[in-house]
Order: structure tokens, then sequence, then C-alpha cells
């Protein structure tokens, strides 16, 4: 039996190859592998006297050589194949233990050029594995060091199980897929073109989950999701708790950061929706503010602040029930009370919630046969024109508080509508079929929490269609209204605030969220 060795990643090759070496198995390596392997006292054949040919091109040309290749897809149970093989004096290669160069890590360096980019691609090293999945009847492919451990139990068994031969195979094929999407997202990406032909996509599975939205739905959780978030304590996180998390810090990184000045930002959130946010000096005073809006929805929701969290704010939050806690940091003696609640997710954030930290470029939707490709809505919100397009133009703390209703309004599931103060919101409707309906409830919602909403801001994601919406907004007490506009009423809505000395502000762009 030969095995071939060529890896960049090198962790645990020393003892699989000198584990091969006492099974009998003949090396035969490459390069930096040759040399750590024969420098480790092995026997290793080189790459060079298998086809006698030197390296060239700078150790670009090393394997792929008829001498390499024919060994690795020559079919045993072949007699063409096999005599072939004797006539040309070529050797069966049976194992190739090959990873790749680290084209994503070393792209992931911003300040990484064009040519140096180009040199981390991997051409040989993908012919072989591609080689040897292909055959994977006669030759094992191993491109992960966890695989090692089995393989080596196979081979002491005598007996390399048919299943562990295909899965191999399906693995490597993933990872060379991977490898070249990988390339191709760069090289894409270094063309400025957001919607290339064809959409090249690969994410590593990251954690099976318990389940998806139902416990009937079986999910997993693909990609770097955990380069972003660290999960500091209670369960596993589910389905929802990836969803609602995501919502959590798209909202916050809408709002400045603590470190601005701006106070601390806290959300609560509930089936990816706010239920109240607040701003204010401290993590306990931005919490009082944002469960104020609504007492009952935050059971068994999601709390999410831009700052670190306190013990006086752990204390508050301890008195009810949430799923998950999120936040940049958590002080020793906070983290110590939160956690003594096991079902209580703490979720720590690894880089400050600011504008500066969005975590996604383009949104992806599954839809029969394919998905939709968007650019995420994250433009700066405080860039957006404010054009006053009634009599009176808001005061500055009306402009304020559209400011706060319009950073929230984003996150509300359309049709949504916001009612906030400068530094907390009010009452927020959600997911109506009718705009006005959306007014109603977020009305409904303030009277409820026993809140006033006389001189409060409105925001409307979307167009007022008629002037009903503005109206019902203005009967409620709001004395400022901040929209997009673009309605072919939209004399009409100015109107209606003119005759109640309301302000309104245009911003000629919506924030629609499905």
């Amino acid at each position: 039996m030969r095995a071939l060795i060529s890896v960049s990643d090198k962790q645990q090759i020393e003892p699989f190859a000198r584990a091969l070496a006492d099974l009998g198995v003949t090396l035969v390596s490459t390069g930096n592998t040759h040399r750590l392997l024969t420098g480790a006292g092995l026997a290793v054949q080189s790459v060079a006297d298998v086809t006698g040919f030197p390296e060239i091109l700078d150790g670009r040309v090393k394997t792929l050589h008829p001498a390499i290749h024919a060994g690795i897809l020559a079919r045993r149970d072949c007699d063409s194949h096999v005599q072939q093989l004797a006539e040309h004096a070529i050797e069966q290669i049976d194992l190739v233990v090959v990873n790749l160069y680290p084209f994503a890590r070393t792209v992931a360096d911003p300040t990484v050029t064009l040519a140096d980019a180009i040199e981390q691609i991997d051409i040989g090293g993908v012919a072989l594995l591609r080689a040897a999945a292909k055959n994977f009847a006669h030759v094992l492919p191993l491109v992960d060091p966890a695989d090692y451990g089995p393989v080596l139990a196979a081979l002491e068994a005598g007996h390399i199980p048919p299943e562990l031969r295909l899965r191999l195979a399906a693995k490597t094929f993933a990872h060379t897929a991977a490898y070249d999407t990988a390339i191709a997202t760069y090289l894409t990406r270094e063309t400025d073109d957001p919607f290339p032909a064809v959409l090249p996509l690969a994410w590593a599975r990251a954690q099976v989950l318990r389940y998806g939205e139902n416990p009937h739905q079986p999910a997993a959780l693909y990609g770097n999701f955990f380069d972003y978030v660290e999960h500091l304590h209670g369960k596993e996180l589910s389905y929802t708790n990836v969803l609602d998390i995501s919502a959590a810090l798209s909202l916050l990184e809408d709002f400045p950061a603590p470190a601005t000045g701006a106070g601390v930002t806290l959300a609560i959130l509930k089936h990816t929706n706010p239920c109240g946010v607040g701003t204010g000096a401290t993590a306990l005073d931005a919490w009082h503010k944002a469960l104020a809006t609504d007492p009952q929805s935050p059971f068994g929701g999601v709390i999410g602040l831009n700052g670190p969290c306190d013990l006086e704010l752990a204390q508050a939050i301890d008195e009810i029930f949430s799923e998950i806690v999120l936040a940049p940091d958590f002080a020793p003696d906070a983290l110590e009370l939160l956690q003594q609640k096991k079902n209580r997710r703490l979720i720590r954030t690894r880089q400050p919630i600011t504008p500066a930290s969005r975590t996604r470029s383009h949104l992806l939707q599954s839809v029969p046969g394919g998905v939709l490709v968007q650019a995420a809505d994250i433009g700066p919100l405080d860039d957006e024109p404010y054009e006053v397009v009634t009599e009176r133009a808001p005061n500055d703390a009306e402009l304020q508080a559209l400011r706060f209703a319009w950073r929230v309004v984003k996150h509300v599931k359309s049709n949504a509508i916001v009612y906030s103060r400068v530094d907390r919101t009010l009452g927020i409707g959600a997911g109506q079929m009718s705009r006005v309906d959306s007014s109603r409830l977020a009305v409904w919602k303030a009277q409820q929490a026993g809140l006033s909403l006389a001189g409060a801001a409105v925001a409307s994601d979307a167009l007022f269609p008629f002037a009903d919406g503005v109206e019902a907004a203005i009967a409620a007490g709001a004395t400022a209204i901040i929209q997009p506009g673009g309605s072919v009423r939209d004399a009409e809505v100015i109107a209606a605030a003119n005759n109640a000395g309301a302000a309104m502000v245009f911003t000629g762009r919506r924030h629609f969220w499905h």
C-alpha cells in the first residue's frame, strides 16, 4: 500500500505518517511535507523520484504527472487499467492525504494583494484530491486531520468499510467545492459585481441545531456566525435563537455606540420584532425605558444592548424569564448572577456593536428552485435626507424623536409603525395588512402600557397611502411624523398634517421588512 502525503495544515501529520509506516505503508511526499517527515526519521520517497522530474516553477508543478495521477485514477477492478500501469511501470497510490493552501485565511487579511492571493490558489492539491475522490472505491482521499483516526482504525482492522470510503469522497468534493467558491467569491468581489452570473456559495456546517422553527423541522447552522458572537452560557442555540440574535445585532448596529457619548441602547425583541427600545445614561436606565413600552411581551424574549451588562441591569433582567441576553461584555458579578438560570443563554459579541461592525452585506431568501439575493439594508440612517414637507418644521426635540423612531421602525416587520420620544419607544405596531391597523395596534400597546402619546413622534416604514393613517397618528397625540413619502395622495397626507399643525418629514427611502 502506498500513501501520497502533501499537506499545508501539518497538524497531526507526523504521528499519522509514522502510524502508516508502522503498518507497512510506503510513504511518498512533496516539498515541505517531505522535509518534515524525513526530518522526523521516516523513510519517505519524494514525488520527484516517482516522476523522474523535478519540482519546477517555484513549486507550481510537482504532482501533475501521469506517474502520480495514473497511480491514483486506475481502477483496480479493470484489467486494462492494471495492464497499462504495468506497461508504464507505474505503481498504484492507495491513500491521498492532502489539504490545500490557506486561500480563505489569506484573503481574510484586508491588506492582502491580488498577487499574493493568487499565489495561494492550489492547483496540484485540488487535482490530487478530486482524482482520489473520483476513484474512492479503490483510493482513500483524506482532507481533514479529524479523519486520520478513523482511517487508521480501519487499516489496522484490515478492512475499510464502503460507507467510510463514500463519506470521505463526499467530504473531499465538498472541500474542493468550498475552496473553489472562496476563490470565485474573492475574485468576483475584486470585479465589483454584486450579482455575478453564477452565485458562488459554500459554508461549512457550524452546528446541527435541535430543530428548526418547529420540532418536526430538522435544521443546521452554516458559516462563521460564531466569529461574531460567543455563546457563554445556557443550552445550545436553536434556529429561532440565531434569528433573534441576528435581528438584535442588526437593530443595535443602527444606534450610536456608547463610546460616542450617545448613551447605552437596549432593545427587547420577540420573534425578531422589537417590543421596546430605550437609550439611557446607564444600561439600567435604558432597560426601564425599553421595558415600559411593552411589559408583557418580553417574557421569553431577547435582550440586547450595545454596552456592557453590569450587575444592576443583571438584577433587573433576572426578575423576568428571558431566552437570550446579548451584550459586548458582562461584568463578572453580572455574569455570575445571570448564569444561575441554566435555560438563559448569554451571548457576548466578539466586537463592539457599532454601525461600522455590519455583519452582513447581502441577504438571501430561499424560493422554489433557488434563492433571492439583495443588498442588505445597512445604509447609514443619519445620511438619509429629511425633507420638511409641512408648513411647520419639527423642533429639535421632535427631530431627535423622529430619528429615534426611524432607527427602530426599520427593524419592525411591515407594515410597521413606531411611536417614540427622543430616547425610547412608546408604541410599536408590526406586521399588519393595513398601515392604519398597525398604527391602531401601536396606540393600543401604548395605552395598555399606560404611556401617553401626547407630543410623540411617529415613524412609518413606508409611505402613507391615504390620509387616514396620519389622521389616526395625530388623533393619538403625535405631533411629528417621519415617512418615505411617494404616494399619489401625498398632497392629501400633507394637508392632513398641516390642518392639525403637525410637522412631517419625508426621507425618500422606505425600509420594508417582510
